[in-house]
């Protein structure tokens, strides 16, 4: 089974010690090091997509939160992020069942009560949102907060924790845009439809935010039907801004038929100075499915004006007693820009 999601947790006080975080849909959730060594792997069961937070309240501390969708049981799978050993800790209070056949996956932290959320969506649309907390005891407990049904079939999913917006992709129609709270409802906007109007090509899968101060910043689709990503406008009405390709070069191959993306703007060591954009690889030649990790400098320079680089704006910040802070603005492909 295929490698798909693939959150990027950085390090509190070292961002070359930051972690990719990658699901094997056979059989568990493995933990690399950003040279691509495993660090850890979880055989706990055919977890399929998983997020992360920083800053969530538990044991009277502040913790990186990590949940995922197991479809082993339709359950989600809870844990924390060890600093000191960069291993993964289970810390679910129980085993928290769902009322769907569980697919994807995704996190939310509100900017207006400072809850956390994990929504988890199904093969036939179905989305559950589940309120995650302190059980009181340092375990990690859930409430179902909302359902509400997307259409056909859904799986990546991301949401805006400064905007307080929920992007899902319906798989074989095209990108969806919900309010973001419990009490939101079903209404929603559809943000680009599958076609050369929306330049997505069935299936849409992952979906992540670059942030950047002010709430600008981009949307970012995985085009797997033409092996490409599609970057649209974070703010305002999600306007289209440019479609890339990782082409093959470097003796590394083009990434093919791609699922889980993820990107993160802070700079993480040397290599990756403006952030890095990673993306789960289908076809990988000689060998399996893989993760392909690339600088973020390159894909901005590909654009026309260049996309937004905003390195000072820390997502380790959200949700801390501070407010997040904004000021003025291994693995290297090469990137074509359409």
């Amino acid at each position: 089974m295929p490698p798909t999601t693939r959150p990027i947790w950085i390090h509190p006080t070292d961002p070359a010690l930051s972690l990719v975080l990658g699901t094997d849909k056979g059989g568990g959730l493995a933990v690399y090091d950003l040279g691509g060594a495993e660090l850890q792997y979880l055989p706990d069961g055919q977890i399929n997509n998983v997020d992360l937070r920083y800053n969530f309240p538990l044991g009277g501390a502040r913790v990186s939160l990590v949940a995922a969708s197991n479809r082993s049981d339709n359950s989600i799978a809870i844990y924390t992020v060890n600093v000191a050993t960069r291993q993964l800790q289970n810390v679910a209070a129980r085993v928290i069942n769902l009322g769907i056949s569980v697919y994807g996956a995704c996190i939310y932290r509100s900017p207006f009560t400072g809850k956390y959320y994990i929504y988890v969506n199904s093969k036939t649309g179905e989305v559950e949102q589940w309120e995650l907390f302190d059980n009181g005891s340092g375990k990690v407990d859930g409430s179902l907060a909302r359902t509400f049904l997307v259409g056909s079939q859904t799986e990546g999913c991301v949401a805006d924790d400064v905007l307080g917006s929920f992007y899902i992709g319906e798989e074989g129609t095209g990108i969806w845009k919900y309010g973001a709270e419990s009490g939101s409802g079903a209404d929603r906007t559809q943000v680009v439809s599958i076609g050369a109007g929306g330049h997505l090509t069935a299936d849409v899968e992952g979906l992540t935010l670059y942030y950047a101060m002010d709430g600008q910043g981009h949307l970012i689709a995985s085009s797997q039907g033409s092996s490409e990503f599609v970057i649209y406008r974070r703010e305002g009405n999600n306007e289209y801004v440019m479609t890339f390709q990782i082409t093959a070069g470097n003796g590394i191959d083009a990434v093919t038929g791609t699922d889980g993306i993820d990107v993160v703007n802070f700079p993480l060591e040397t290599a990756f100075p403006q952030g890095v954009f990673v993306a789960q690889d289908t076809s990988n030649d000689g060998g399996n499915q893989n993760f392909k990790l690339v600088p973020w400098g390159p894909i901005s320079a590909a654009g026309s004006p260049t996309l937004i680089v905003d390195t000072l704006w820390d997502p380790r910040l959200v949700g801390a007693d501070e407010e997040p802070i904004s000021f003025e603005t291994i693995f290297i492909p090469m990137i074509i820009g359409e």
